[in-house]
């Protein structure tokens, strides 16, 4: 494939026009030193060999990478999350070490670098909240790619050895919250981490190559990022892309929706042409407002929730042990999220807080006297200044994590989620409460997110067993 580099852009030549393609040159930068670090040997230093690019949802982060390999020439041997669980115990771990030595028998092959790349590893090997599952195969995907980390040039198949080492080669693995995994496979010996975030102009850069094409000015590009500050970069590819529906909609008109399969599939008449579509900043702006809008109907929706409350009602029929109360218990708010027309949007952008929450939060010695406040449930668990700092935090628009590990997990750090919860005070302290009851031999913490970019500013413990 023919390619014109020029810098932070990446163009393929076509018949009809130009193709450009941005390349941050931060995420450039990053990538590149990272692969090529891994095929040096450099003294005393010990490299990390799995790159961990995490950010929003949306972002480019997997199509980024795509275009620095595609500049640097190298060859890629892909995964994606859907092929860390199978049936079969075993499989998913197995068929991590075949891609890993088939990107080093690459190297041998071609005489060139190679990189193993997963996309969306927390998706695959995760964990979110008690609802996901915790298989097997989750375990041993983690405990292989911790093995292939350590041991780069010794990585073996199920029932084979050979002790001739085999090629050091980079991974590259992409996500959304790397704090879903598993802490000792991110360790910084293991994983170097790289948050990706585009900055303005980064986001200017890639938006441009995306409507370069269609001859969109400068202005208007920048006018249109700043008109969306909180959209992601797939945001305005599916915008470019909705400009064209009313064209498609004319054509299956014409031709009737009985005879457009004929006329699109196997057809021997030529291809359908289309006009160029209105790109005017003012056009541009109203159907990306349509989008947005449809964005907030999903967040105020909420259509899981009633199939949350039929889990909570299940979940606390089996835990409860007379059938009274069973029967008569009423569903918690704890264990689904209701929208509230009177907290702030979540589309809108949080408050920032820049790490300074407070964590000074008394300690549960005790059971305290029972008491209540204005708006929350009576508990005989938390201390006033406990409901003090959840209220507190929810009332920043943060997300609250409730979160606890036995004694035998607390050293590695392998604490299980309890739930998330955001503007509804009295569900997450009765959530909080209702978890301190139930593990109350186990470590139990508080961790303060923000729900922009999913990053965890403080974790507080609360009790200790």
């Amino acid at each position: 494939m023919a390619q014109v580099i020029a810098i932070g852009r990446l163009c393929w030549p076509s018949s009809q026009y130009t193709m450009s393609f941005y390349v941050s040159p931060r995420f450039l930068n990053k990538v590149a030193i990272h692969i090529t670090k891994n095929y040096l040997t450099l003294p005393n230093v010990k490299v990390p060999l799995i790159l961990g690019i995490h950010g929003r949802k949306g972002e480019g982060k997997s199509f980024q990478c795509e275009l620095v390999f595609e500049q640097m020439g190298i060859n890629v041997v892909h995964m994606s999350a859907g092929e860390l669980e199978s049936p079969d115990a075993g499989d998913p771990a197995r068929l991590i070490r075949l891609r890993y030595r088939e990107a080093a028998e690459l190297v041998r092959v071609r005489g060139r670098m190679a990189v193993l790349m997963i996309n969306d590893l927390d998706a695959g090997a995760g964990r979110v909240d008690q609802y996901t599952q915790y298989t097997v195969n989750t375990q041993l995907v983690n405990g292989t790619l911790m093995n292939i980390a350590d041991n780069p040039t010794n990585v073996q198949l199920p029932g084979s050895y050979e002790a001739e080492p085999i090629q050091r080669i980079p991974i590259v693995a992409t996500g959304n919250d790397f704090a879903t995994l598993y802490q000792p496979l991110i360790r910084d010996g293991r994983m170097e981490k790289f948050y990706w975030e585009p900055d303005r102009r980064d986001r200017i850069g890639i938006v441009a190559g995306i409507f370069q094409v269609d001859a969109v000015s400068q202005g208007d590009i920048e006018k249109l990022v700043e008109q969306f500050p909180e959209q992601a970069i797939d945001f305005y590819g599916a915008l470019r892309s909705r400009l064209y529906d009313e064209q498609v909609q004319h054509l299956i008109e014409s031709v009737g929706v009985e005879r457009i399969s004929q006329r699109v599939v196997n057809s021997k008449e030529a291809p359908p042409e289309f006009r160029p579509p209105d790109f005017s900043l003012p056009h541009l702006i109203e159907v990306g407002q349509q989008m947005v809008e449809e964005q907030h109907r999903v967040q105020r929706g909420q259509l899981s929730q009633e199939y949350n409350k039929f889990l909570y009602n299940r979940r606390l029929g089996e835990v409860e042990t007379g059938s009274d109360r069973a029967s008569t218990a009423a569903p918690s708010p704890a264990f689904f999220r209701r929208y509230d027309p009177n907290q702030p949007d979540p589309a809108e952008p949080a408050h920032r807080d820049n790490g300074q929450t407070a964590t000074a939060i008394a300690t549960a010695s005790g059971p305290p006297p029972s008491s209540s406040y204005p708006g929350q449930p009576s508990s005989t668990r938390l201390t006033p200044d406990m409901v003090t700092e959840v209220n507190r935090i929810l009332g920043q628009g943060l997300r609250l994590g409730v979160e606890y590990v036995d004694k035998r997990r607390f050293r590695m750090g392998s604490w299980q989620s309890y739930g998330t919860y955001e503007g509804d005070g009295a569900a997450a302290i009765a959530a909080l409460d209702t978890c301190l009851a139930e593990h109350a031999n186990d470590y139990v913490r508080i961790v303060t997110i923000n729900p922009r970019d999913r990053h965890r500013q403080t974790e507080t413990i609360i009790h200790r067993p």
